[in-house]
């Protein structure tokens, strides 16, 4: 079976969950805001999100509010590209 346009990178579910609640709208995500959507622990989800980061996908943000550090993610245009490539063919898959 072909895979069409899947793409590895997006492909597995937390990326894949990472990518659809960063496509919905929001520019920047705070790391809690997107932690806590997908359900992902800390540490997975800078794992995934790193993995997305090196491929380009994922911009990441690192700042403070007041004292205490914090880091933002927003996908990149090849990032909305790619996660909208991946959802055309998994739904072609599916028809």
């Amino acid at each position: 079976m072909s895979t069409g346009g899947l793409d590895p990178v997006v492909h597995p579910i937390a990326r894949l969950s990472i990518c659809a609640l960063l496509a919905s709208g929001a520019d920047w995500l705070d790391f809690a805001a997107v932690r806590d959507s997908t359900g992902l622990s800390d540490s997975a989800l800078s794992k995934h999100s790193r993995a997305l980061e090196d491929a380009g996908y994922l911009e990441v943000r690192k700042g403070a509010v007041g004292r205490r550090p914090r880091t933002w993610f927003r996908l990149t245009p090849a990032g909305l590209r790619r996660y909208t490539a991946h959802v055309a063919a998994l739904r072609a898959l599916t028809t």
